[in-house]
């Protein structure tokens, strides 16, 4: 019988659910992933199934022990990182939803917003919450299943409302505990920032209860115990929750100010470790936290891209120019160079730094020499691009001197977009060998306090490949221009439409 101990890792993201098992060292053990489906409509409305996303996790988490041939005994805790700004609402009494999860990619809330927004009250709700007033957030989407079940009939007198971590929470501990950390909190457009509390005030403006909303805790406490719905012989700890963009800065080992990553996932989430300090912009990031251990929060200077990996999904599956996303990378090597296509992926608008909802997508640019390999190129720039505005951005805001952009999700495996990120950034590129970085945040975090690892070595553990830029000035500053001429022309078309 082996004497190891093994530390569960959760990662319930937009696409599907991960379970991953790590070692006393630290290192990735094994892996199981489950999508779940994406149920949309003709008006762009963007679902999940909580129940299916649930399911999926036990099925997950027992699929993984079975693989990776481990002892049930030996895992000592669980670490859970989700997709953020989803929201659920959910029975009290029995913790099956009452409506589908509103994904995060969705802007049903715009109606809702602009209300609050007649009312004079978006530069408020910024002042406190850190965020741009928006149906990005999860209030907007709590208003609107709280709306649509008034209207429906139903009793919302028994319900809890939150984000996805809260809802799973609540089911693994079988409604023992309701409990949220300040990483999600805070993108809930519902939390003060400032007072680290909910705002009774910006709740009523969008008609919510807050006796609804979840306990918030630290990062790093105890969220109760769990047996996976007794698929183990003895309940063991949920010891860290955080936001997926935040277990990823966590597990980037950005502990200090001045540190920055991004995650490339269906959208992006680029974050700056500023501190202990908030910082507001006034400029389309937004200001949130990125945990609290302790008595200490920590802040963030973020911004959010709605479409970066799903722009290869769709040049995949809509388009059919490629079979997967994979062969993206030897479309673009093999583009024409002189080739000056720029696609814009407004798709459902355009998020940080310019948050407009009205914004559609655009190619723009392209000449008889544009084919099907120079259209795969412009996608794959176009993640490059929208994470530069925001880096370039952030720097400006928090007057620090970058030197270097460490980088997580599956399209860091392309070597044409790394490359092209640090051609445009003129930063070093930070590649880790593992793109499992929110599920490696909460493990190590988790590992942490129950004993299992030393916070100061633990981060030791990642290695990396760096990316390093080889454009002059001239060039990096032509094709920049010409980037934001084409959002510029799709902006232009937004305001007039």
């Amino acid at each position: 019988m082996e004497n190891k101990k093994y530390l569960l890792a959760i990662d319930q993201s937009t696409s599907g659910t991960k379970a991953l098992l790590f070692d006393e060292g630290g290192n990735i053990a094994h892996r199981y992933d489950k999508p779940h489906k994406q149920i949309t409509n003709n008006r762009g409305w963007v679902e999940h199934n909580p129940e299916e996303i649930y399911d999926n996790l036990i099925e997950c988490v027992k699929q993984v022990v079975h693989e990776a041939e481990v002892n049930k005994e030996s895992i000592v805790g669980i670490g859970l990182s989700n997709q953020r700004e989803t929201a659920v609402v959910w029975d009290k009494f029995s913790g099956r939803s009452r409506y589908n999860a509103i994904v995060w990619q969705c802007n049903r809330g715009e109606a809702i917003c602009k209300e609050i927004a007649d009312q004079g009250q978006a530069e408020s709700i910024q002042s406190r919450t850190g965020l741009p007033l928006s149906p990005y957030f999860s209030a907007a989407k709590i208003s609107w299943v709280l709306r649509y079940l008034e209207t429906n009939e139903e009793s919302i007198e028994e319900l809890c409302a939150g984000t996805m971590d809260s809802y799973l929470i609540y089911r693994l501990t079988k409604g023992k505990v309701f409990k949220t950390d300040y990483s999600n909190a805070s993108r809930t457009q519902l939390f003060n920032i400032l007072d680290l509390k909910w705002d009774e005030e910006i709740a009523s403006l969008f008609k919510i209860n807050p006796a609804i909303l979840p306990e918030v805790c630290n990062s790093n406490a105890s969220y109760g115990e769990t047996d996976l719905e007794g698929y183990l012989d003895r309940p063991i700890p949920i010891h860290a929750v955080l936001g997926d963009s935040h277990g990823a800065l966590f597990g980037q080992g950005c502990l200090e100010k001045g540190m920055v990553k991004a995650t490339y996932g269906t959208g992006s989430s680029i974050m700056m470790n500023i501190g202990e300090k908030p910082i507001f912009s006034k400029k389309g990031i937004v200001t949130s936290l990125a945990w609290k251990i302790g008595d200490k929060p920590e802040y963030v200077l973020e911004g959010n891209i709605n479409y970066t990996g799903a722009v290869l999904k769709w040049v995949t599956e809509d388009l059919k120019l490629i079979s997967s996303p994979k062969e993206s990378e030897t479309c673009a090597f093999a583009a024409n160079e002189a080739d000056k296509t720029y696609l814009v992926p407004a798709f459902t608008g355009l998020g940080a730094p310019y948050w407009n909802s009205e914004a559609t997508a655009q190619i723009s640019g392209m000449t008889r020499i544009t084919g099907k390999n120079e259209v795969v190129k412009a996608a794959l720039e176009s993640i490059a691009y929208q994470i530069a505005d925001i880096i370039y951005l952030m720097k400006e805001e928090a007057q620090i001197d970058i030197q270097e952009l460490r980088v997580d999700g599956g399209p860091t495996r392309n070597q044409y977009l790394m490359q092209f990120q640090s051609n445009i950034l003129d930063l070093k590129i930070q590649v880790p060998k593992w793109e499992e970085l929110s599920a490696i945040g909460v493990a190590y975090m988790a590992g942490t306090e129950l004993g299992l690892y030393d916070k100061n070595a633990i981060f030791n553990n990642i290695e990396r490949t760096q990316f390093t830029s080889y454009f002059n000035t001239a060039e990096r500053k032509e094709k920049y221009l010409g980037w934001q001429q084409a959002v510029q022309s799709v902006l232009i078309r937004a305001k007039n439409n």
